[in-house]
C-alpha cells in the first residue's frame, strides 16, 4: 500500500485535563501516514487525482484549533474519523505528541491506527 505523509503539523489548542490546562493554549504535534493508492496520480500528473496533503493539514488546523478535548485520546479518534470520512482515506496511522506535558520527556502522546472498516 502507498502512502501519503504528514510529519510534525503544530497546531495549538486547548487540551488537558488540568485547571491550568482549560486557560491556555499548547502545542501538539501531529504525524499521520494515510494509505492512498498513488498510481492514478502518477500516471496522470493531476492534483485532482491525489491526496492533498496541503488540504488534509488545513482540514486538521481548523478542526484540532477550536477544538477543547481533555484527552488526546479522544482528539486522536477526532481526526483519524475526519481524514477516514472526508479524505477517501482507506487506512491511517496518526501520532499525536504533546511536548513538555511530563518534564524529563520531550513528547507523551498516542499512536493509533484506523481503517474504515474500524
Amino acid at each position: 500500500m502507498d502512502k501519503v505523509f504528514i510529519e510534525a503539523l503544530e497546531i495549538e489548542t486547548v487540551i488537558g485535563i488540568y485547571d491550568w490546562e482549560r486557560r491556555i493554549r499548547q502545542p501538539l504535534l501531529f504525524d499521520l501516514e494515510m494509505g492512498f493508492d498513488n498510481r492514478v496520480p502518477a500516471a496522470s500528473d493531476d492534483i485532482a487525482d491525489t491526496l492533498n496533503y496541503k488540504a488534509v493539514s488545513k482540514r486538521l488546523i481548523e478542526y484540532v484549533s477550536q477544538s477543547e478535548f481533555g484527552l488526546v485520546e479522544t482528539l486522536a479518534e477526532r481526526c483519524a474519523q475526519i481524514v477516514l470520512d472526508e479524505f477517501g482515506v482507506d487506512w491511517l496511522r496518526l501520532k499525536l505528541s504533546k511536548p513538555g506535558a511530563v518534564r524529563g520527556a520531550r513528547a507523551v502522546g498516542v499512536i493509533i491506527e484506523r481503517g474504515r472498516a474500524d
